[in-house]
């Protein structure tokens, strides 16, 4: 069992408390009781009075159980006079052992010198009540907090659920619009093409969970189905360029990531211009950094403040809410890109399947 197990688990960790306070008592009392000239049967007074305090102490758990749901100044009160109860039982038991082991027999003359030093004692019973509330109130909170986090991690999935999953109509719908065209036009060869690829690509869409990241290479694999659909659809309108360091193929990234920003350079830099234009994809890494960029060399577009101006649609938008909503430190950068068109780089924490 490790030690958050035995936290969780409230009654093993009060006995583990229990015990090993009142271990840890007898063993302070012993290493005090050096600084005096004792007798070694000393000792067993000091083991005596921890066994006696630990056997004492303990119906003060329940106690505090049943006064647990009680306002703030009746639980003082209860502590307060347990606390004192217990510690003047466990002052009686201490003074008879100590006259019973060490003073072989002794008997005071009054009654009432039974309960000397109980005030000390009240001391210690005191802490212990303390120890107890503090250690049951830090539990509660480390429940809460636990339910806090579940709460905010199930919200989460079901954001990036929603956020994934927003991309797949808008693709579709611009899909089968261009395939609605090409049959129009009587293009049923590249129309039957298409569809093709559009089953192979929402099928690998449907087989990957939206909450789990994929490789490099899976992600490449998927924006290349993608771009194939959009191949026959401009033919050599469409130059692809790719850019992969070896070391990258295997580090992890959120499922389609890279489509929805492929998606709109084909329709600002591509579908714009009669020519066509040509699409370059590069993943490296840098230091402890996975840095993925996508570029074209498209008309252009006015930035501000790193958002492009022409952007309605849910492509950006979305990349950025999912990347906030995965990573702590993550960057998603929209600049010019040189001589001509839009360059977005991403940058996330570099994983591997194996950290």
């Amino acid at each position: 069992m490790n030690w958050q197990q035995l936290i969780e688990d409230r009654n093993r960790f009060f006995w583990f408390l229990h015990i090993g306070g009142w271990i840890g008592f007898a063993f302070v009392h012993f290493l005090g009781s050096l600084l005096h000239d004792l007798r070694d049967v000393f000792v067993w007074v000091i083991l005596f009075r921890a066994y006696a305090g630990a056997l004492i102490s303990l119906p003060l758990r329940y106690i505090y159980q049943k006064a647990w749901n009680l306002s703030p100044l009746k639980i003082a009160l209860v502590v307060i006079v347990s606390s004192y109860a217990a510690a003047l039982v466990w002052q009686v038991v201490n003074n008879i052992t100590f006259w019973e082991i060490y003073k072989y027999g002794y008997r005071p003359d009054f009654w009432l010198l039974y309960t000397q030093y109980s005030v000390w004692s009240f001391y210690i019973m005191l802490a212990w009540s303390g120890l107890y509330f503090g250690i049951k109130y830090y539990q509660m909170l480390q429940q809460e907090r636990q339910k806090v986090l579940k709460a905010n991690n199930i919200a989460n999935q079901a954001q990036l659920k929603m956020l994934r999953y927003q991309l797949n109509p808008h693709f579709l719908f611009n899909t089968l619009n261009a395939i609605s065209t090409l049959i129009l036009i009587d293009e049923n060869k590249n129309a039957n093409a298409m569809v093709t690829k559009l089953s192979e690509f929402l099928r690998y869409s449907l087989d990957k969970d939206p909450m789990k990241k994929v490789t490099v290479a899976q992600e490449l694999a998927a924006l290349q189905l993608y771009l194939d659909i959009e191949k026959v659809r401009f033919e050599e309108k469409l130059q692809l360029k790719f850019e992969i360091q070896n070391n990258c193929q295997k580090a992890l990234l959120p499922s389609m990531i890279l489509q929805p920003l492929a998606e709109n350079a084909i329709k600002y830099a591509i579908a714009a211009r009669e020519e066509g234009g040509t699409i370059s994809v590069k993943v490296s890494r840098f230091a402890n950094d996975l840095q993925l960029e996508i570029s074209d060399n498209g008309p252009g577009a006015e930035i501000v403040n790193g958002n492009l101006y022409r952007e309605k649609g849910v492509g950006l938008a979305n990349t950025r809410e999912r990347l906030a909503t995965l990573y702590r430190d993550y960057s998603l950068v929209v600049s010019d890109n040189v001589p001509s068109g839009v360059k977005v780089n991403i940058r996330i924490p570099f994983q591997t399947e194996s950290e």
